[in-house]
């Protein structure tokens, strides 16, 4: 399906703007660009392949991380998120303040949670390339259902052939088979809607490079447990991108990992931290609000702070069984049920979280947990008191802020820095 000029001026501002990027990182190299230089290349690629699939006609969809990317990757299927553009916006681009007046005139309650509000607003404004199929979400939370529901029945998308995997509630094997046969059923709709065919032996060979990725990413993950830790949280949100992303199950992905670990081995072994003086081990348990980029720079210079980990960084993932071709699908879909961030914590009970909490605290030598408390996750506000409780057992000083990941409207930036200020004073952190 084609699309409208305004449906590709983002993408188009995209490439050129991951272009400038590129071009910076290429043109004055520092001992960090060989990992970040991979990172750029793959959202410009990302973005130019989206530009060619509209203007060529060619298939693509829309799609979510936690919906088995390796089958996209093995049917050789374009895809790009629908709330992507919340995350570019972390960098301030000249649409940012205009994306957060447009979704307050939305008709959708105010304390619906921003970044669906923003994935309905790209589309009610026309500014999304219009895919041949959409592949929905229905987890973790009823607010992301509703999205899909009101982009199924918005004018220009409802002829937009729409299907969303079935998520269980609970974490046992009848809930793992089941949602197996989901990611099969999703096959067979994307071949009736795009053309591409799925080749089990090319999902195989997939599905085992993403596994030598998520073999690195746990290696990488044991890294960061050295103190001092050998980088900063920047680096540390690369490997979801990779992994969990358009590299996925992709050889030139895993050559990143392998640079990765091999800079953080490097580090580790010269005592040469990308941040210096570290006094303070973080876990953000939550997903990373756009504004981390000047939070971070402040919490590294003024307390010493680093994020150790975070739901993002987070590794918990299970590798698949390639054996046989049931097996490939059970691995996949405990991957994506269980195991993928915000997912794997608030699709199912509070146990979730007390778990991740727990063992990422005594694994990493956590000093101190914050809870952002984004407002729109009221799926888990219900769960402060008890990761609280959690913390308090393990003498882990515990924080909850209360704030919007996505406009810093909610919560001023100065105001979060006090709070966290006040925190760690109070704690006798620093």
């Amino acid at each position: 399906m084609g699309g409208n000029g305004r449906q590709l001026e983002r993408t188009i501002e995209e490439i050129h703007q991951y272009q400038a990027i590129l071009n910076l990182l290429q043109d004055h190299p520092d001992e960090m660009s060989h990992l970040h230089i991979p990172l750029v290349k793959d959202r410009l690629e990302t973005a130019r392949r989206t530009l060619e699939c509209v203007e060529q006609g060619k298939p693509f969809i829309a799609t979510w991380y936690s919906n088995a990317p390796e089958i996209c990757t093995a049917m050789d299927l374009h895809w790009y998120c629908q709330v992507a553009g919340a995350f570019v916006s972390a960098m301030e681009s000249q649409h940012t303040a205009e994306d957060l007046e447009g979704i307050d005139q939305l008709s959708v309650p105010a304390d619906c949670c921003t970044l669906l509000r923003l994935g309905l607003y790209y589309v009610d404004a026309g500014i999304l390339p219009i895919p041949t199929a959409i592949v929905a979400l229905l987890e973790p939370c009823d607010g992301v259902t509703s999205l899909h529901e009101a982009i199924r029945n918005h004018k220009d998308w409802r002829d937009v052939p729409m299907f969303a995997p079935d998520p269980p509630y609970f974490s046992d094997e009848t809930s793992i088979d089941y949602f197996a046969n989901e990611l099969r059923e999703m096959v067979v709709f994307l071949e009736e809607q795009t053309g591409q065919r799925l080749e089990m032996d090319r999902l195989r060979e997939i599905v085992e490079e993403s596994n030598r990725q998520y073999e690195l990413w746990l290696e990488y993950s044991e890294l960061r447990r050295s103190t001092p830790c050998p980088h900063g949280l920047t680096l540390a949100m690369g490997p979801f991108a990779v992994a969990q992303n358009n590299l996925c199950g992709m050889p030139r992905g895993t050559a990143w990992f392998r640079d990765l670990v091999a800079d953080a081995e490097r580090r580790i072994r010269e005592n040469k931290p990308e941040v210096a003086h570290q006094k303070i081990r973080l876990l953000w348990y939550d997903i990373h609000p756009v504004w981390f980029g000047e939070l971070t720079p402040w919490l590294e210079e003024e307390w010493g702070a680093n994020v150790i980990q975070s739901m993002l960084t987070n590794c918990p993932y299970t590798l698949v069984d390639t054996s046989s071709e049931d097996a490939i699908w059970r691995g996949l879909a405990k991957r994506n049920l269980l195991d993928t961030p915000m997912i794997r914590q608030a699709r199912g009970t509070v146990e979730n979280f007390v778990y991740d909490i727990e063992r990422i605290v005594k694994d990493f030598s956590i000093d101190c947990v914050i809870w952002p408390g984004h407002m729109g996750h009221k799926d888990s506000a219900a769960s402060v008191s008890v990761m609280r409780d959690a913390c308090r057992e393990i003498g882990a000083p515990f924080l909850h802020l209360g704030v919007d990941q996505f406009d810093r409207r909610h919560t001023p930036i100065d105001e979060v820095k006090n709070r966290i200020s006040q925190f760690f004073d109070a704690m006798g952190l620093g």
